[in-house]
């Protein structure tokens, strides 16, 4: 009956913002109470005893849409903290709210952001900059986020710059014009933390997914293959050949299975929802109409 309910305020959320694309829906886990939902401009709180009214606390919406440089690309609330919300936009920045400043949270208390190197800046710095998912660790302090080559671990302390980047393909990078033109560019991948907080995930193209060890000492990494035989297309270190997720290549390394031209790259297959289970070490991963359990 709870899941019926649920499904019910999904799409009231839905009905909403007809006409929009929703880009998140979340909970406030330490609540239990209320969720938010989010599209291109706008971040609704929602009561679950209340079916017909959400309550605006972000909009980035400007008088002139000309005026209009970035959208809201993903929401997420604090896992204890239910005054706490963390957003994401296209510039790649990720903007940290508290509800309680104001009922509209046009400011935010903390801008997470990676600055340029000089003179690095192309026509696709932008894009591929954009954020397409971010979560937050279960301990609260750290958020990880993922952009279209990379992941990235922030410290909530640190506003400075991430504390830790990952590769994720960075073998694409010379495609990135054919990339644009076919429109995979625009993909959004998800990504995820373990629940220990000692590893991340996140998936690409061929049906393959990444996972980091994220910790300080770390030189963990793996790629594996959302199919029957997950070690089919594993590439490890030859000293350290990979059994499990956790199977170490050098971190932050690229695929060296993968051609340095991306041919081998299948762009039609990709796999872009995954997710960590809270407490154990298996992650899901759905690739086109199969759902993969990994367990290490």
């Amino acid at each position: 009956m709870w899941l019926s309910f649920f499904w019910i305020l999904y799409f009231a959320a839905w009905v909403y913002y007809y006409g929009d694309t929703m880009s998140s829906l979340c909970f406030v886990h330490s609540d239990g109470e209320t969720f938010i939902s989010a599209d291109d401009l706008r971040i609704n709180l929602w009561n679950l005893e209340i079916s017909n009214q959400s309550f605006n606390i972000v909009d980035v919406k400007p008088a002139n849409m000309e005026d209009l440089t970035e959208v809201i690309t993903c929401a997420e609330f604090h896992p204890t903290h239910c005054n706490t919300l963390a957003y994401s936009s296209s510039k790649g920045t990720i903007r940290l709210i508290d509800l309680r400043q104001s009922a509209l949270c046009d400011n935010h208390a903390k801008l997470f952001e990676e600055h340029e190197a000089p003179g690095s800046r192309s026509f696709f710095t932008e894009i591929i900059a954009s954020v397409s998912d971010i979560k937050f660790a279960r301990d609260g302090r750290h958020i990880l986020s993922r952009d279209y080559m990379t992941l990235k671990l922030w410290d909530l302390n640190m506003d400075s710059g991430p504390v830790a980047t990952f590769q994720v393909h960075e073998y694409l990078r010379p495609k990135l014009c054919d990339l644009y033109e076919n429109d995979s560019i625009f993909d959004k991948f998800e990504c995820c933390l373990s629940g220990d907080g000692l590893h991340v995930a996140t998936g690409s193209y061929s049906n393959l997914f990444r996972v980091f060890g994220c910790s300080p000492e770390s030189v963990e990494a793996s790629t594996l293959e959302a199919s029957r035989n997950p070690m089919r297309r594993q590439v490890a270190d030859p000293a350290r050949p990979a059994r499990t997720l956790t199977g170490a290549v050098r971190r932050g390394g690229e695929n060296t299975s993968v051609d340095a031209s991306g041919n081998s790259c299948d762009l039609s297959t990709k796999l872009l929802h995954l997710a960590w289970h809270p407490t154990e070490n298996s992650i899901a991963c759905a690739a086109a109409n199969s759902l993969y359990m990994y367990y290490a």
